[in-house]
C-alpha cells in the first residue's frame, strides 16, 4: 500500500474515532433513515410472505410474479416513482415530504418490501406445514402459530431482514432522487461517498465506507453464529 493510501486511511480513521460532527451526522441519518424503513415494512412483509406460502387465493401467482419484479428493479427507477408520487402535483404531494426524512422512509420502504416479501416467502414454503397444522390443532389462534413458524424459521427470516437492510442502507439511486443530498438532513452514507468522491476528499468517503464494511462484517459474524446454533445436535 502506497504511503498517500495510508495517510487517507489515517485521516479516515481520524475523523470516526474524534468523532467529527458531519461524519457522524451523515451515519446517524442515514441509520434513522433505514431502521425506520425496515421497522415499518418488516411485519406486513412477513405476514404477506406467509400467506403466499401457505394459502391459496386467485391472483397470487401475479402477486408473487409481481413481488419478483420489484426485486430486480434498480433503485434510480423505485426512486423516480417515489419521486413522481411525492411531487407537488403526486399522491402523495400534499405531505409536502420531497426532500425530506419521511420522503426517503418511503423510497425505502418501497425497496425494502420486496425483498422481505420474497425471502420470507422462500422461507415459509420451506417448512414443515405439520408445524402450522398442529399449532392450530391444539387451539392457537392465527397470529400465535404464525409466531411459532417465524420462530423456527429465525435464521432465515433473519437473513431476509439483513438483505433487506442492506439493499436499504446502500442504496444511492433512491435516496439520491427523493432526498436530494441536503447536509445535516438528508445527506446519508451512499449518497455523501458518491459526493465526497466527486469532489475529491476520499478520506470522508473512507471513513463511511469503513462503518458500511464494519457494520457488514458484524451482522455476518452474528448471522454465522445463530446458524451454527441452530444446527442439529449429532448423536
Amino acid at each position: 500500500m502506497s504511503e498517500g493510501w495510508l495517510v487517507l486511511l489515517q485521516q479516515a480513521f481520524g475523523l470516526l474515532f474524534s468523532l467529527d460532527p458531519e461524519v457522524w451526522s451523515i451515519i446517524s441519518v442515514s441509520f434513522a433513515v433505514s431502521l425506520s424503513a425496515l421497522l415499518i415494512t418488516l411485519i406486513p412483509s412477513i405476514v404477506l410472505g406467509f400467506i403466499l406460502a401457505f394459502t391459496h387465493f386467485r391472483g397470487q401467482w401475479i402477486i408473487t410474479n409481481l413481488v419478483q419484479t420489484l426485486q430486480s428493479i434498480p433503485t434510480v427507477v423505485i426512486g423516480l416513482l417515489a419521486y413522481l408520487l411525492l411531487t407537488r402535483n403526486g399522491a402523495l404531494g400534499e405531505l409536502h415530504w420531497l426532500f425530506t426524512q419521511p420522503g426517503m422512509i418511503i423510497g425505502q420502504m418501497m425497496i425494502c418490501a420486496p425483498v422481505l416479501v420474497a425471502m420470507s416467502q422462500a422461507a415459509f414454503t420451506s417448512a414443515d406445514k405439520r408445524a402450522w397444522e398442529t399449532c392450530r390443532t391444539m387451539g392457537a389462534g392465527w397470529f400465535d402459530a404464525v409466531w411459532v413458524i417465524c420462530r423456527e424459521l429465525r435464521v432465515p427470516l433473519l437473513m431476509a431482514v439483513i438483505a433487506a437492510f442492506y439493499r436499504i442502507v446502500t442504496e444511492v439511486g433512491c435516496s439520491m432522487m427523493v432526498g436530494g443530498n441536503i447536509a445535516h438532513v438528508t445527506r446519508n452514507i451512499p449518497t455523501a461517498i458518491a459526493l465526497e468522491t466527486s469532489k475529491g476528499d476520499f478520506a470522508q468517503a473512507i471513513a463511511l465506507g469503513l462503518v458500511l464494511l464494519i457494520l457488514s462484517l458484524v451482522l455476518n459474524f452474528l448471522l454465522g453464529t445463530l446458524r451454527g446454533g441452530s444446527r442439529p445436535r449429532s448423536h
